[in-house]
């Protein structure tokens, strides 16, 4: 979405003071929306409401402002697509899940200027927490980013949600007995941590046995009750049994082609970055994307997802 050419502002401290906020902006809206694709939509639509509305514009109060332009051009998202599943019993549910590439949140940088940082931890960047937000209606969805992720005030919820203090607090409440109900209830269990040693290793196991197209080496490192989901494809393999046959596809003598994997890492997660070289090629070409949830030292989630935001 491109903004017209009469509504570009042309005073240049409109423009310094609110692009230092796009991508922590934008980290807000995915975590609204769980796809990385639909929160670059909702940025774009933040910019241009902003300036096609920056004649009421206070620089002292930029961040706020454009938080609450871009909550409300999120609920207004929702409202259109409707999207809240009933359940989330694995991400096959949550087709429209997209991952977010760590280099990414990099750039929100810790400092005094950047106050969002801190909540680019990895308990709420996580694809577990992502999945969960979406069993909450918008305006629920909306206090609890604003309270309990970025640490807003009741009063300044309440007003970017155009509510009541009680009705921003009870909607804050329903949040967090819904979120209770699908995630640990201290935030530090939400996730393993930072990644550590154990986590590279094993990351470097899972690559290696791609690349030497080797099921034994690739189950070695699986946790016997392993999930494989593939959004926005609605399929959910569970235990290292249903994964067997996906690894003869992938490994066997029938396979597609020779693999070439790159280390990365998204949501704060360790990830693998396939390139595929079939028969007759010359060039390995971006396949796939593997984000790994690891507990207890195994693998016990891979969500794999395609190459479109290689």
């Amino acid at each position: 979405m491109t903004a017209p050419v009469d509504a570009v502002p042309t005073d240049p401290d409109f423009t310094a003071l609110t692009e230092r906020h796009r991508r922590e902006l934008h980290v807000h809206c995915y975590r609204m929306l769980a796809s990385f694709d639909d929160a670059e939509d909702a940025v774009q639509e933040t910019y241009l409401r902003a300036w096609r509305g920056q004649a009421g514009f206070d620089g002292r109060l930029a961040r706020a402002w454009l938080y609450r332009i871009a909550t409300n051009v999120c609920l207004d998202m929702l409202r259109r697509t409707g999207r809240q599943p009933r359940t989330v019993r694995s991400y096959a549910e949550v087709p429209w899940l997209q991952p977010y590439p760590d280099r990414l949140l990099d750039e929100i940088a810790p400092g005094e200027e950047q106050p969002d940082a801190v909540a680019v931890n990895r308990e709420t960047i996580e694809l577990a927490f992502l999945a969960a937000m979406q069993l909450l209606p918008p305006r629920q969805r909306a206090a609890f980013l604003l309270r309990d992720v970025l640490g807003w005030t009741a009063a300044d919820t309440a007003e970017h949600l155009a509510t009541s203090v009680a009705a921003a607090n009870s909607a804050l409440q329903r949040a967090r007995a819904t979120l209770q109900a699908h995630l640990p209830a201290r935030r530090a269990d939400w996730a393993g941590g930072p990644a550590d040693e154990r986590e590279r290793e094993l990351l470097t196991r899972f690559i290696d046995a791609h690349e030497r197209c080797d099921a034994a080496a690739a189950l070695a490192v699986a946790a016997p009750d392993i999930r494989v989901t593939m959004p926005p494809q609605p399929m959910c393999f569970d235990g290292v049994a249903t994964i067997a046959p996906l690894l003869e596809r992938a490994f066997g003598p029938d396979r597609d082609g020779d693999w070439r994997l790159l280390p990365t890492s998204a949501n704060r997660l360790p990830a693998a970055a396939s390139y595929l070289r079939r028969p007759g090629d010359t060039a390995f070409r971006a396949f796939k994307l593997d984000v790994l949830q690891i507990r207890d030292g195994r693998i016990a989630e891979i969500t794999t997802f395609g190459h479109a935001l290689f």
